[in-house]
């Protein structure tokens, strides 16, 4: 009996690696397919891509029967309040997202993920009063250094790695305090962003500038794909969170933002120099001391203390950029 329970544990470790590695790589390579529509404007690909997520994840809920819920969970002021919040930071982040990808700036992109988990642990100390502990404060530090650094180097602030990395980690935030599934936050993000975003694709078809009227060849897998796109991530990621331990998704989740660095350099040809390499192994070396601390802590079976969102919430909530 107790080896039949194993067998089936390992089994279900197995498919959840799977969909985890796989919600990755489909993060990972998400600027080539956001650069298939590189001639459309990012607000237009936006307005396409809440409406298609929408539609998606509306069909999702009807099969599921689950729709109720969403209604139910919208229904409570505190939640509508955070999560109308949470939607006008993930389409922020969205947008600038692929305005990044498409204007050649992926790495700066990448940066802007890498230092997330960091951006995390602060929000924990100053929003929760969290204490951190001595290597986390090492790797905080570390994250600080390297955006200074990158802003001396660039002679400008990474602000698109900045917006990422905070709009992201507010909206963790937000979510740790929802106590809801993925599936049934994200149906109230994009219902909020419905009304504005059928007014704004009204106005542009309206004017002849709707860019699915315009659009040519792997433009329309763009456009009509970009719900796709967007909610099939988010499921194997919600359901890679139910069969893997969240210490060995913490590691995998720094698979995507390497994935997108390496198509900036190699594919894309992005500026890479000396300069930023030394920023980059500075975010680099934190994120590997946040890495090894919070493995050790979660080995020991000690409390995570300051990682509550950093580890913690990635069962909460994925990338869906």
């Amino acid at each position: 009996m107790a080896e039949s329970s194993a067998a089936g544990e390992t089994v279900l470790m197995r498919r959840g690696l799977v969909l985890i590695v796989s919600a990755q790589i489909m993060w990972g390579l998400s600027p080539a397919f956001w650069r298939l529509g590189s001639d459309i404007a990012a607000l237009d690909i936006l307005g396409h891509r809440a409406l298609w997520a929408f539609v998606t994840v509306f069909v999702i809920h009807a099969i599921r029967g689950s729709l109720q819920a969403v209604r139910t969970a919208a229904r409570e002021p505190r939640t509508l309040l955070l999560e109308v919040f949470a939607g006008v930071l993930i389409g922020s982040n969205w947008l600038v997202w692929v305005w990044a990808v498409t204007n050649d700036r992926v790495v700066e992109g990448s940066l802007g993920y890498f230092i997330t988990p960091l951006v995390s642990v602060v929000l924990g100390v100053m929003v929760v009063g969290e204490r951190l502990r001595r290597a986390q404060w090492v790797a905080v530090a570390l994250g600080a250094a390297s955006v200074t650094w990158l802003t001396v180097d660039m002679g400008r602030l990474p602000w698109v790695s900045l917006f990422l990395a905070a709009t992201f980690g507010i909206y963790g935030l937000i979510k740790k305090t929802v106590d809801r599934p993925p599936l049934d936050m994200l149906a109230i993000e994009l219902t909020v962003m419905l009304p504005l975003v059928l007014v704004f694709l009204g106005i542009r078809l309206s004017g002849g500038n709707d860019a699915l009227v315009s659009a040519e060849g792997s433009e329309y897998v763009v456009l009509l794909g970009s719900g796709l796109f967007t909610v099939v991530p988010l499921l194997c990621f919600a359901g890679a969170v139910q069969r893997v331990p969240l210490s060995v998704i913490g590691v995998i989740q720094y698979l995507s933002p390497s994935t997108n660095f390496v198509l900036g350099v190699v594919a894309y040809d992005e500026p890479f120099g000396g300069g930023r390499l030394v920023g980059f192994v500075l975010v680099w070396l934190g994120l590997a001391v946040f890495t090894v601390d919070g493995l050790r802590v979660t080995r020991s079976g000690a409390h995570p203390g300051g990682q509550w969102i950093g580890w913690r919430s990635l069962g909460q909530r994925g990338r869906l950029g």
